[in-house]
């Protein structure tokens, strides 16, 4: 094995079986993109995603990805291990994730409705997380949607915040102001209308974009797929005028009325709306009633042994809620009735029959996936308490060898969430912001106060 110390080569196949900072084996490749290549790699058994960018690009994409995924560590987002530099490139170390959506889409050519159900559930929540945070995606597409491995199989995980960008000020929550005129950030094929005409994206950018990768997955390919241009401009002005000319009616033809109902939410949206997210997720569990479908996180891709866990899961989880709804007590009409009138001697109608299971679906619903996001708390707190520390590269540590990837507490560069927990107390920082490329000139003046208790990076 040939130590990360030794001179970098530009080849692509000199990472195979390298170690970085003296700790990480590159043992496959396992993507390729537009800004990076990803490679997985073994330390102590244990596997991890390694990003891999160019110093020479001179982007800066891969610091601000890893600043950005730091900041937002949460569920259905993959945790940041750390990020350094050694020889030639920027390095970003991350949990590894499974097969990405564009790569099942690819085996199946389509999925079937409950299983875009089941995706679109998952996208709204971590889109709301992320808005919640302040910041906006821009470039959502089936590659930057990924399965988990192993017991986390059964959920999605968002990737890809290279492109993220705040979209309003973390402290007074005021929307920055609406841009024209830019060219576009993102992947044209699932691109917002608005976004390709040249304004400024924000919240309803992310949902419009969601609905299009939706609508990929159950069709099969888009309208304004595969449309030439001599140029890139050429291009995106085609696939802009064949969107504008394509209803939502349309799009979502043959298929359940509530794709149409987001896809026209979303297109409808002003630029500093405040999503109805409950709304737009209530339309996936709306179609999963209509056709008796459950929410069990069984999907087109699952395997037989991973059906029979998460059948039994659900069941048992349904049984729980049953039990709990027995010995408590309601004021509800529908329970009042159920007390009274025994389903089993049929005094109940069928509407308040249907109601009763809808109700019980939903209610297991809510109960799986909010046992996920403990789990996931709960998995955020054990790592948080191996010290891994979040060093940036600064002049000074940005050495070959990968120095910028550790250090102690009083060095510069970002420290661990640990070291915030140790001091046990709130500091408060005046932040002023970088002036990147992708924030305009009136926001690059300004400055904010942010408090925070945790190693929190503002862009």
């Amino acid at each position: 094995m040939e130590n990360d110390s030794s001179s970098s080569k530009s080849s692509v196949d000199d990472i195979i079986n390298r170690v970085f900072f003296k700790k990480y084996h590159c043992i496959k490749k396992l993507g390729e993109g537009s800004f990076g290549k990803i490679y997985e790699a073994v330390y102590n058994s244990e596997h991890f995603a390694l990003k891999f960018e160019d110093i020479k690009s001179n982007s800066n994409l891969l610091e601000n990805e890893a600043s950005i995924m730091n900041y937002l560590k949460g569920p259905n987002i993959p945790l940041v291990r750390s990020y350094g530099t050694s020889g030639n490139y920027n390095i970003l170390i991350m949990q590894l994730m499974g097969k990405s959506l564009e790569d099942l889409i690819n085996i199946k050519k389509t999925f079937p409705i409950k299983t875009v159900c089941l995706i679109g559930y998952q996208m709204i929540n971590v889109l709301e997380y992320i808005h919640n945070k302040h910041f906006v995606h821009r470039d959502l597409k089936p590659d930057n949607f990924v399965v988990g491995l192993n017991e986390l199989s059964k959920y999605l995980y968002l990737l890809d915040f290279g492109l993220a960008k705040k979209y309003r000020s973390t402290v007074t929550l005021k929307q920055y102001p609406l841009i024209n005129k830019k060219k576009l950030t993102g992947t044209a094929r699932y691109a917002s209308i608005n976004a390709l005409r040249g304004f400024e994206q924000s919240r309803r950018d992310d949902l419009e974009s969601a609905g299009y990768v939706l609508m990929y997955f159950l069709r099969g390919s888009l309208p304004w797929q595969g449309i030439p241009g001599k140029t890139k401009d050429e291009r995106y002005k085609k696939i802009l005028q064949k969107k504008n000319d394509t209803s939502a009616q349309e799009l979502c033809e043959g298929f359940p009325e509530e794709f149409e109902k987001y896809i026209e939410y979303t297109r409808n949206m002003e630029y500093e709306e405040e999503p109805d997210y409950d709304k737009l997720r209530d339309y996936f569990l709306d179609v999963l009633d209509k056709k008796n479908e459950l929410f069990d996180y069984i999907y087109d891709w699952s395997t037989e042994e991973e059906k029979r866990m998460r059948k039994k899961e659900y069941l048992e989880e349904k049984h729980h809620i049953r039990k709990r709804r027995n010995t408590s007590k309601t004021n509800s009409v529908l329970a009042t009735k159920l007390e009274n009138n025994s389903i089993l001697n049929n005094n109940l109608n069928n509407d308040d029959k249907e109601k009763i299971k809808r109700k019980e679906r939903r209610q297991t619903t809510h109960n799986v996936i909010n046992k996920y996001l403990e789990e996931e708390e709960k998995n955020n707190d054990r790592n948080n308490d191996k010290k891994i520390n979040y060093k940036f590269p600064t002049k000074e540590n940005s050495l070959e060898g990968g120095k910028g990837i550790t250090g102690n507490k009083n060095q510069q560069g970002f420290n661990s969430p640990e070291s915030g927990r140790r001091n046990n107390r709130t500091r408060t920082h005046t932040v002023k912001k970088k002036n990147s490329r992708y924030e305009n000139d009136e926001l690059k003046k300004e400055t904010e106060e942010v408090c925070c208790t945790e190693a929190c990076i503002i862009i």
